[in-house]
């Protein structure tokens, strides 16, 4: 089904961030697998039952699969593999709970080029700092956002990798520049009224005392979110940059005080705020 025809769903504001940590959280813990997992193992993530006569009505997160100086492989090769699967399969677990989206419980990795990426009217992209598209995926990705198409772009830091996903990005909409994001915006309001612009570090960071990651001649002490439009205004693209939402959605079960600060407080709610906006826009 064409992007354009797809029928947006709504999600039912939730009266507030639940702030209890029996409310989220699984008791559950574990590392970032980083590509080395069984897909048959959900990391404790209880699967849900979806109605047969909707299968293809409900919500799928959809992970970006990209080519970078890293690979692309399966196997432990590519940095969209970051927080992957179990990120993923949080998140999914969360809008399933605290939304009114049918989701899917099963989320997926696609490259751009795969014909199946026009079912999906949202995409991830996760550690964009050494991104490299080929020009079937620069093409790729410019009609899939032109049709529709919504993608979230996360977890990259400091000047350096802010400017090569400039130039990747660059590629695809030569004439479009990126815009910042005021906290007034919808986005930041829509389900959770977010009084900051979030920033999550990632959880070793955490544990080394920082609130967020250092990159050698960048001030990385502010999150910045961006978005890319179209010619009728319509976000296309939503750019974190200095902050990292997955792994606040990946570490939920491994560390209290890191759930209950960024987990709870940022990560959730601004990601339900970003899939929210996506599929009613």
């Amino acid at each position: 089904m064409a992007l354009g025809h797809m029928q947006r769903i709504g999600v039912i504001a939730l009266g507030g961030i639940l702030m209890a940590s029996a409310a989220w959280a699984l008791q559950r813990g574990w590392g970032g697998r980083r590509g080395y997992w069984d897909p048959n193992d959900r990391g404790g993530v209880p699967r849900w039952d979806v109605d047969p006569q909707f299968t293809q009505d409900v919500f799928t997160f959809v992970r970006v699969r990209y080519s970078d100086g890293y690979g692309r492989g399966w196997r432990g090769g590519g940095k969209w593999a970051t927080d992957y699967p179990d990120s993923d399969l949080n998140f999914s677990l969360r809008l399933q709970q605290l939304t009114s989206l049918k989701v899917n419980p099963d989320p997926i990795a696609l490259e751009l080029t795969d014909p199946r990426l026009f079912d999906y009217p949202f995409v991830y992209m996760i550690e964009p700092g050494n991104l490299l598209f080929d020009e079937a995926e620069v093409e790729a990705l410019r009609k899939y956002l032109l049709n529709g198409g919504f993608m979230m772009v996360d977890d990259f830091w400091g000047d350096d990798e802010w400017m090569n996903f400039y130039m990747q990005i660059k590629r695809v909409f030569p004439d479009r520049e990126p815009q910042d994001v005021p906290l007034e915006h919808e986005i930041f309001n829509c389900v959770y009224q977010l009084k900051e612009k979030p920033q999550v570090p990632s959880i070793h960071a955490f544990y080394g005392g920082a609130r967020w990651e250092g990159r050698w001649g960048s001030d990385t002490s502010h999150a910045n979110y961006r978005a890319i439009y179209d010619d009728n205004g319509r976000m296309m693209v939503f750019i974190c940059h200095n902050t990292d939402l997955g792994d606040g959605w990946e570490r939920e079960g491994e560390n209290h005080e890191y759930f209950e600060e960024y987990a709870v407080k940022k990560s959730y709610p601004l990601g339900i705020n970003i899939v929210t906006y996506a599929m009613t826009h």
